[in-house]
């Protein structure tokens, strides 16, 4: 009986937290940027550095669109983010240390930034006899209690659902949202819409030539129902023609463009000025605490005043380092702005082209660039590729790209060539026809210059009538039947060519130096029987 009500008391006690849980009346252990009031009520924290960092953290991923760039922006403008204690001796303590990754994804997924009061996110199970826990997050629909609006929050909610939706696209990649822009020339990476299906399209690379290409690809239910893909579209032709729209619709706004760069660039500076000041400023807090202490301990308990003198100095130090940092940072961003960033901005505002077209600019950029002005781009493949641009303001634009040529098609060779290869056969050998070709300016479908041999590919990749079916349509005649005709050997024959004392015509037939021979009667063609290969002159 004793252990039943042990588990009818742990019963009771869960219900009624639950229950308080579902009025959001439990108080929970609060993150960085959060306090409860006396009345138990979750405000903002009063510390304005806190807030200004949880602020800037959001605005950041919003500008950047990646936690991983957002880590990368607070480690290079050498901020600090603040992180509460939660065991310890200094438990319920803010400290400041660098942003980490986990730290970005812990920010983002927690819905009480977004003033929301949540309880149940995550399950906690033992995995072993000696204690030890197992904590593991649990989807949204299985939250014992989520009240949107409960607090004052950072973010609204709505932004936080489209933080998840961005963080969610970025882990997969798989064309679903607009992702993080990233490495690869494929420029409109994650606003591809398939025409047919509606879904997102995906990118693909593959080298063509020494060259990165890109492919927009639509699985469509291919990975669910394993069925064909939906839509392959190369992608070189398409980024060709949305770059040249860009070029011709944002070149009278570029000057405009430019200084609402550079006011964001300032402002930007500005705010991790003021945060790095306030990092400065906690500094000296905390060495003038420490000193207050060291002053205030008796001079002859020196077990105690070694103690805080030495933490005085630590302090002291910190300060120090504080200010160094903020000072060399502080310089370096007055000559980025002022000197290097503020002229290359206005310089490029008056010349657009040239920083789209600079292979200097990353693939990244570009790609951001991109989104700023267009919201997505549909693709339906035909003869041609429609593509149906929208831009963010709410205005569409239609473009037809032709379609891509396959490998084959690209060296195929041009009919004009084809058409004057069977024009010269009649009067020409393979070889004399390539020089006809060179010194005429044609090129083969590799782009490279006429042999005999490639002559030779030409004329059966097209079907073209050799030249030596030509002849023999026309009645001329090989070695071996002008010499029965004559009643002579076959040298004999070649010897009264050479001699010129035949008494008819004769004709080079091949690069190999072969002959044909007109029929001294003026006959027609032979029959079917002597149109075999003719005997090579030896």
């Amino acid at each position: 009986m004793s252990e039943a009500e042990l588990y009818q008391l742990r019963a009771r006690l869960m219900g009624g937290m639950f229950n308080k849980a579902r009025r959001g009346e439990l108080k929970l252990r609060l993150s960085a940027g959060f306090v409860y009031t006396p009345d138990d009520r979750i405000v903002l924290d009063p510390d304005q550095q806190v807030r200004e960092s949880i602020h800037l953290l959001f605005e950041t991923f919003r500008r950047v669109g990646s936690a991983h760039r957002t880590v990368s922006y607070f480690r290079d403008q050498g901020l600090k983010f603040p992180l509460r204690l939660h065991s310890g001796p200094h438990k319920g303590e803010i400290m400041w240390r660098g942003l980490s990754r986990s730290r970005v994804m812990e920010v983002l997924h927690n819905p009480s930034y977004a003033g929301a009061y949540c309880y149940g996110r995550r399950k906690q199970r033992r995995i072993d006899l000696e204690g030890h826990t197992h904590v593991a997050y649990v989807p949204r629909e299985e939250w014992h209690t989520l009240l949107i609006g409960a607090h004052e929050g950072y973010i609204t909610w709505e932004e936080f659902e489209q933080n998840q939706k961005a963080l969610l696209g970025n882990a997969r990649g798989l064309g679903h949202e607009q992702y993080a822009p990233r490495e690869g020339p494929a420029l409109l990476q994650g606003l591809v819409v398939c025409g047919v299906c509606g879904k997102r399209m995906t990118v693909r690379y593959h080298r063509r030539r020494g060259c990165i290409s890109p492919d927009y690809v639509c699985q469509g239910e291919r990975n669910t129902w394993a069925l064909p893909t939906c839509q392959s579209i190369s992608g070189g032709g398409i980024d060709e023609a949305i770059g040249s729209l860009l070029l011709e619709l944002v070149t009278p706004l570029t000057l405009e463009v430019a200084l609402a760069v550079q006011q964001e660039m300032q402002a930007r500076i500005e705010e991790a000025d003021r945060l790095r000041h306030q990092q400065v400023e906690r500094a000296g807090y905390e060495a003038e605490l420490a000193r207050r202490r060291y002053m205030q301990v008796d001079p002859d308990n020196r077990l105690v005043a070694s103690s805080l003198e030495s933490e005085w100095n630590d302090k002291l130090r910190e300060l120090t380092r504080s200010r160094e940092e903020y000072e060399q940072a502080r310089a370096a961003d007055r000559l980025s702005v002022d000197d290097r960033a503020r002229s290359q901005v206005l310089a490029l505002a008056h010349d657009f082209p040239k920083l789209w077209q600079d292979p200097r600019t990353p693939d990244r950029e570009r790609k951001r660039m991109v989104r700023l002005m267009i919201e997505d781009v549909t693709l339906i493949k035909s003869d041609s590729i429609a593509a149906h641009i929208r831009f963010k303001a709410g205005a569409t634009k239609s473009l037809q790209v032709p379609r891509a040529l396959s490998s084959y098609e690209e060296r195929r060779t041009s009919p004009e060539v084809v058409a004057e290869i069977d024009r010269l056969i009649d009067e020409h050998i393979d070889g004399e026809i390539a020089e006809i070709l060179n010194s005429r300016g044609f090129e083969s479908g590799c782009g490279k210059r006429f042999d005999a041999r490639r002559v030779h590919v030409i004329r059966r990749a097209y079907g073209l009538k050799s030249r030596y079916t030509r002849l023999r349509e026309r009645g001329w005649l090989n070695l071996r039947e002008i010499s029965e005709k004559l009643g002579l050997r076959p040298s004999t024959v070649r010897a009264k060519r050479a001699q010129g004392s035949l008494g008819f015509g004769s004709i080079i037939l091949n690069d190999m130096g072969q002959h044909m021979y007109e029929n001294p009667d003026g006959s027609g063609a032979t029959d079917s029987t002597t149109t075999a290969t003719c005997t090579q002159e030896v």
